[in-house]
């Protein structure tokens, strides 16, 4: 697939299946974040890969976090079945060094940018994913189980699979006039 083609037709897929990435697959998706933009080439990040038996301890810290946070029983069950939307998931953390002369929130940035890269990669491999977040990235208790440090940052989960329903063909080519200006 061409790297432009496969940039303006992305979309996410939330809806994935076995197989999950593998082996190679899946050190290109992991060398593709890498890659991201990285001001100081301090490597802001770091990859939990979550499957088999991990999307189980994973749910239970979910469920850990949202009674924490006293979500109500839905909230609590959304938390519990979530890991298991996908057959794998790409916890993102950014490992800020908040003294740093780079900027707290680019070194944000950058995992941020690692998370993007890494679904693109998994997209051009045959694969899909969705970036999620949520209040969970936020819960002391989920920060902890991701050895989150004072300034670290869950940036997202990454859900990758093999997509369930195929895309539709058809992409609306969006209209950048409204979100650009000419300085």
């Amino acid at each position: 697939m061409d790297a432009l083609e496969l940039l303006v037709n992305r979309r996410s897929a939330s809806r994935l299946a076995e197989p999950a990435p593998a082996g190679e697959q899946l050190e290109n998706i992991l060398r593709a974040g890498m890659r991201a933009p990285d001001h100081g080439t301090l490597q802001p990040w770091h990859f939990f890969i979550i499957e088999s038996e991990g999307r189980d301890r994973f749910s239970a810290l979910l469920e850990q976090g949202a009674v924490a946070a006293g979500q109500d029983e839905k909230g609590i069950e959304k938390a519990r079945t979530g890991p298991f939307r996908a057959p794998m998931i790409i916890a993102v953390v950014a490992k800020c060094q908040a003294e740093h002369k780079v900027p707290v929130w680019e070194q944000e940035m950058s995992a941020g940018c690692a998370v993007m890269a890494m679904q693109m990669a998994a997209v051009a491999q045959g694969f899909n994913g969705i970036w999620r977040t949520g209040a969970l990235t936020e819960s002391p208790v989920v920060r902890e189980g991701l050895s989150c440090g004072e300034h670290d940052k869950i940036v997202g989960f990454l859900y990758l699979g093999t997509p369930q329903l195929k895309a539709s063909s058809t992409i609306n080519v969006p209209d950048t006039t409204p979100f650009v200006s000419r300085f």
